[in-house]
């Protein structure tokens, strides 16, 4: 990979010219939400590059799309498709690079680079896409074993049908919110003496407030009602991915959700980092995933091993005090099931499935404690400290705590990263 003019490009940074994450901001001297690139510790405002009078020329791909980035928000250029996004991708790489092939259009041009090269701290970051549906799977096989042993037995922890096709639900869009968006504790029916008959529900503020480390994927191109997406075309049909914390009221969870799954434990936030990692980024990063010993249906069958990407992941929680502690690290490639799997499922039977729709991977834990990508499995349900940074302990969150996300890979100089995902607790209000 090329080196970049850009200044401010650290080795460690997760925006290096090998990644070039998209997304929305907006500054002071323009508010209106628009789309940039990340580069090290800087933006790249497309907006202000798009009205160069050479734009037309330098991204032919874009010729018949007059303003697209302009929008507030990334899914006019996700629907173009992924040969699009590449195409453009690479062009920017190009103008990026100390060789760039087209000096005169920012690398020499000096007003021009003041206007469009911005600090990441001079911005406002936005939600990247339109969501109109937000899909949750349940692929993390590590923490639906675990979980399944917490509340069942380790004969029983997955149930039948977890190998044979990728357990999912429908949740809210509504309540999905970029990274650095407070987020208030949940009110719910929850049980406060677990071990009474009759049971009897109390309405009140969750007291097993919970974050569920996760990877989210944009869909780009849509499928149409009554047609589905073959695995093999899958990847054609993503734009990219994100950080993604699935909050999560344990205590409202456990008494609402027979028969019909999570409802307001899960409805009242999800939290996404702000920079969507376009699918080629990651291509590098390709990985085995965990092996499934169950025969799969035909539609679900990839035909390749590497199926999904080794990121590195981690959960740090930050208490009210500021003191901070990694609780987590783990690997994106502790699925069962791939992305591209999600996507053949989700579709089978007809669902059609729109540009800017978001699906969820499932919370994703490693086989050690240390790799627990919740403080359920941290804390084996509630009945064990989690030890932070000054002696301070968890279970479960407190108002006030702060949880911050975060996944890279590749080497120095050449990371390609997703940024943070972080959200602090606020306290609930009452009714």
């Amino acid at each position: 990979m090329a080196s970049t003019w850009v200044p401010g490009v650290s080795p460690d940074s997760p925006f290096s010219l090998a990644n070039i994450p998209f997304g929305i901001i907006s500054s002071q001297a323009d508010p209106a939400p628009h789309a940039a690139i990340a580069i090290g510790s800087h933006v790249l405002d497309l907006k202000v590059l798009s009205a160069h009078e050479a734009f037309e020329e330098v991204f032919p791909a874009l010729k018949n799309h007059a303003g697209i980035f302009s929008r507030s928000t990334l899914n006019e250029f996700a629907a173009l498709g992924r040969p699009v996004h590449r195409e453009v991708r690479r062009t920017i790489q190009d103008l990026l690079s100390t060789e760039t092939s087209r000096p005169e259009v920012l690398k020499d041009n000096a007003a021009l680079r003041e206007k469009v090269l911005l600090s990441q701290q001079s911005v406002k970051m936005h939600l990247p896409m339109s969501i109109g549906d937000y899909t949750d799977f349940y692929a993390g096989f590590h923490h639906a074993y675990t979980v399944g042993c917490l509340f069942r037995s380790s004969q029983d922890a997955l149930h039948p049908n977890y190998t044979h096709l990728p357990v999912g639900y429908h949740s809210r869009a509504s309540s999905i919110v970029v990274s650095g968006t407070p987020i208030k504790r949940p009110i719910g029916q929850i049980i406060i003496d677990p071990t009474a008959e009759p049971k009897q529900p109390t309405t009140a503020p969750s007291r097993r407030l919970d974050m569920e480390l996760e990877l989210g994927c944009f869909i780009s191109t849509p499928n149409e009602m009554g047609s589905s997406i073959k695995v093999t075309d899958a990847e054609d049909h993503i734009f990219g991915y994100v950080l993604l914390n699935d909050w999560s009221a344990r205590d409202v969870q456990t008494w609402e959700y027979i028969p019909l799954g999570p409802f307001n434990a899960k409805n009242f936030a999800s939290s996404i980092s702000p920079w969507v990692v376009l699918a080629d980024a990651l291509e590098p990063f390709r990985s085995k995933g965990i092996d499934n010993w169950t025969p799969l249906q035909p539609y679900l069958n990839e035909g390749k091993e590497e199926n999904v990407f080794d990121i590195e992941l981690q959960i740090e929680l930050q208490t009210p005090q500021g003191d901070g502690t990694t609780i987590c690290t783990t690997s994106s490639k502790n699925l069962l099931w791939s992305f591209p799997q999600m996507i053949a499922h989700h579709t089978l039977g007809g669902c059609p499935l729109r540009t800017g729709d978001l699906i969820g991977s499932g919370t994703i834990s490693g086989p050690s404690m240390r790799e627990k990508g919740s403080l359920l499995e941290l804390s084996e349900g509630g009945k064990k400290d989690i030890m932070l940074y000054g002696m301070d302990v968890r279970r479960f969150l407190k108002d006030g705590d702060t949880v911050v996300l975060r996944g890279i890979c590749g080497k120095p100089g050449e990371r390609v990263g997703f940024g943070e995902c972080v959200g602090r607790v606020l306290e609930a209000t009452l009714p």
